[in-house]
């Protein structure tokens, strides 16, 4: 079978937020860039949609804010939630010093499909649909490239640099071999939907029980929902009638009375299944990997996209001037990882935190028992000031990027 071959000066693997940021920043500072997305689209369900508050300025410096916000979205203030039967506002984004002091609602898909549109406006930018790497092209003196299955058949990508930006399962890190370091999880997600009524509540928040912790995104017309359980426990909540699951989230959020039969089968229901890690090292010689290829998130907070998009906007800034010229140093790829790791082992460590000391705890809480409110949820109700630190660290998050790399 005859093999088609292309030369590019970066070939970025993955057409999420971090490789579309990517591409778009590369091909608007000069640099030849080819974006390469398995899927026929953008359309898969159940992925991040929250565009905090960081990731709007970065639009902004761009210069496609008011383009951006002219598509349907919804505007989060405020975090709130009914913990163990208590209304906490969890974190006020209103005091951001921001042009945007808001999280944005926005499908993934309707994101994406905004950010390939804007990189299509430059002629040094490329992307190709259906096209799925498979491996990387490598020689003694490193990467210099990217296997590619694609509809049409195989595909040789020769790239002075390929970024993996193919997300936690990322096909990129596990070829070039990279060594990661896992961390403790004990959490799943289980995502789905549910109609929403004009009559119910607007704020997208949490619904904290005994034994339970339920997450509702108002998307307008339907709630998005995230129902955390135990790791490993999915198969034996399965195991249940699914009727037995519409009870425990009438038990969680009692409004959803009205609308959970919608939930009519497991086959609606889809397990997240949550992991944290990073690589100790992101990159070696014609290779770099960013966003949740790098250092794949928690859930909570929602912050790994806005992460990810601050990694592919340093690396732009780092690497656009010695990719118009030629091949990135090791010591470029190396600046890249040196700027981007401390803030996403930070806020690793405060999601599993999080993760361990609050969320777990309520899980192993039993139904029915009315402990006394968390000390952390007290001081947020008593305090209202403290609620500022949360907003900042969701919205903006530790060491923001701002837009630097411009063409010649």
């Amino acid at each position: 079978m005859a093999v088609e071959s292309v030369a590019v000066r970066c070939c970025v693997v993955g057409g999420g937020p971090a490789g579309m940021m990517l591409g778009l920043l590369l091909a608007r500072a000069s640099v030849d860039v080819l974006v390469l997305e398995k899927h026929a689209d953008f359309l898969r369900d159940f992925r991040g949609d929250t565009i905090h508050p960081s990731t709007l300025e970065i639009v902004r410096e761009l210069g496609l804010l008011d383009a951006f916000l002219a598509l349907p979205h919804q505007e989060v203030r405020e975090l709130t939630g009914e913990v163990y039967g208590g209304s906490v506002t969890l974190a006020d984004f209103r005091h951001l010093r921001t042009r945007c002091p808001f999280i944005a609602l926005m499908p993934q898909w309707d994101f994406l499909n905004f950010l390939s549109a804007q990189a299509r406006r430059f002629p040094r930018f490329a992307l190709r649909m259906q096209a799925e790497a498979t491996d990387l092209i490598e020689t003694a003196a490193g990467v210099c490239g990217v296997k590619v299955l694609t509809q049409e058949g195989l595909l040789d990508v020769h790239a002075d640099l390929v970024v993996g930006a193919d997300g936690r399962h990322s096909i990129v890190r596990r070829r070039a071999g990279l060594a990661i370091e896992e961390l403790g999880v004990p959490i799943d997600v289980l995502w789905f939907r549910l109609p929403r009524r004009p009559s119910d509540r607007a704020e997208t928040g949490g619904y904290v029980q005994p034994g339970s912790f339920f997450v509702m995104i108002n998307r307008d017309t339907y709630w998005q929902c995230g129902f955390v359980i135990p790791k490993g426990s999915f198969e034996a909540i399965r195991g249940e009638d699914i009727a037995a699951f519409r009870a425990r989230i009438v038990r969680a959020a009692p409004f959803t009375a009205a609308v959970v039969d919608a939930l009519v089968n497991w086959d609606m229901v889809k397990l997240l299944t949550v992991q944290v890690d990073h690589l100790r090292q992101w990159f070696k010689p014609g290779l770099l990997c960013i966003g949740d290829a790098a250092h794949a998130m928690s859930p909570v907070g929602g912050v790994g996209i806005n992460l990810a998009i601050q990694d592919a906007v340093a690396a732009a800034n780092i690497l656009a001037r010695p990719l118009r010229s030629g091949p990135a140093s090791v010591a470029d790829l190396e600046a890249v990882q040196s700027r981007r790791e401390w803030p996403a082992r930070v806020t690793q460590r405060v999601q599993v935190a999080i993760q361990d000391r609050v969320v777990a705890r309520v899980l192993d809480d039993k139904p029915g028992h009315a402990p006394r409110l968390p000390f952390i949820f007290r001081l947020l109700r008593w305090l209202p000031i403290l609620r500022r630190i949360p907003a900042r660290a969701i919205g903006i998050g530790v060491r923001p990027e701002h837009v630097t790399a411009t063409g010649h």
